[in-house]
Order: structure tokens, then C-alpha cells, then sequence
């Protein structure tokens, strides 16, 4: 799995980040994680509110920091 985050690096970006981590770490899935903090690559994604998680090539979470279980049942949709 390749996950991105994307954000301009800010406090939210962060804990997403680390939610995300913990979130595939406690399922248990290798994946990749990229962050993201081109403003350029970020609108390339048609994301206009940070942070944000693109899973895959698709867009799962934006403008808001979902907690790890919120996140956990993204991951698995």
C-alpha cells in the first residue's frame, strides 16, 4: 500500500502523519508513507484543504485529523 500525506508540514499535518503510522502499524500493514508538503503536488491532487490522506491514488480524508481508529476504518473500507 502507498500512503501520502498531505500538508504543508503544519501541526495537524504532523498528528496525522503519526495517527496514520500508528493506524497501519496496528493493522498490521506494510505500506509505504510518503509526506507530502508541495503546495503544487497537493492541488495536483484536487486537495484544497490540509492535511490529507491519498491511499492508493485515492483520496480518503481531508481537512480534518481523523484519530487511529477512525483512520483503521479507512484503511480498510
Amino acid at each position: 500500500m502507498n500512503i501520502k500525506i498531505l500538508g504543508t508540514g503544519c501541526p495537524n499535518c504532523q498528528k496525522l502523519e503519526q495517527n496514520t503510522k500508528q493506524a497501519l502499524k496496528e493493522l498490521n500493514i506494510d505500506a509505504r508513507v510518503e509526506k507530502i508538503t508541495d503546495i503544487q503536488e497537493i492541488m495536483s491532487h484536487g486537495i484544497m484543504s490540509t492535511p490529507a490522506i491519498v491511499a492508493d491514488g485515492e483520496i480518503i480524508s481531508y481537512g480534518l485529523v481523523p484519530s487511529v481508529d477512525e483512520i483503521k476504518k479507512l484503511l480498510t473500507k
